[in-house]
């Protein structure tokens, strides 16, 4: 049955600095994500979710799956240093085969979401920026909107870099940590799939509203691609 789909990637570090609390944050709030989103049939229809990891390599440690047939997440174990070229290149082709693949099958996709959360600088700080621009090419159709998440050492240049959308940087002052940024983005997609059910929209998309203890997320597209 033709549907509407929107894909969610979740691109995380896994350097040796995420040791620790961060990694143990995310393995933490995977199987909560895994939850929310697959154990509630309206959302787990229209939405397909992706891990994929980083470090000198990129992985994808879960293809984009719909999270009420997938039995159990991957953890993340944190390895080597960060590499951004790797996977930018990863994410690319990854999206790619994915839109292919969904359409093959009859379903309209919506532009796909992308949450980047790092905690470091890159190691190849000289070539990732030609990795992301075949990400923002205006000639690519996918057009993901990515919003970026950083905290540890990414300083708030390159992380506003990352982001299509908005890049911040984690304030320990108001104690917002990785898994609530993790939790917030997640219902936010949640919101923003159910409250699409009930609005007629002549672009055949949807708003992707985001979270409003995240300063600086705001609403953007999810149009077709």
């Amino acid at each position: 049955m033709s549907q509407q789909v929107l894909p969610f990637y979740l691109v995380c570090d896994e350097s040796y600095s995420m040791a620790g609390e961060p990694i143990d944050e995310i393995n933490n709030s995977l199987p909560e994500i895994h939850h929310e989103i697959g154990g509630n049939p309206v959302v787990a229809d229209k939405t397909r979710f992706c891990l994929i990891t980083f470090n000198h390599e990129a992985y994808v440690q879960l293809p984009l799956s719909d999270l009420s047939e997938v039995t159990s997440m991957p953890a993340l174990v944190p390895s080597g240093g960060t590499s951004y070229g790797t996977v930018f290149d990863l994410l690319r082709d990854t999206i790619d085969k994915d839109i292919a693949a969904l359409k093959a099958v009859g379903h309209q996709v919506l532009r796909p979401a992308v949450f980047f959360l790092t905690d470091g600088q890159p190691n190849d700080t000289a070539d990732w920026p030609t990795a992301y621009k075949r990400i923002i090419d205006p000639n690519w159709g996918p057009r993901p909107n990515i919003l970026a998440f950083g905290f540890g050492q990414v300083d708030a240049t390159t992380i506003q870099q990352v982001a299509t959308v908005r890049g911040f940087i984690m304030d320990p002052s108001q104690k917002f940590r990785v898994s609530h940024a993790l939790h917030e983005f997640a219902q936010s997609l949640i919101q923003s799939i159910v409250s699409s059910g009930t609005s007629a929209d002549p672009h055949g998309g949807m708003s992707l509203v985001m979270p409003e203890k995240v300063p600086g997320f705001t609403t953007i597209p999810a149009d077709p691609v």
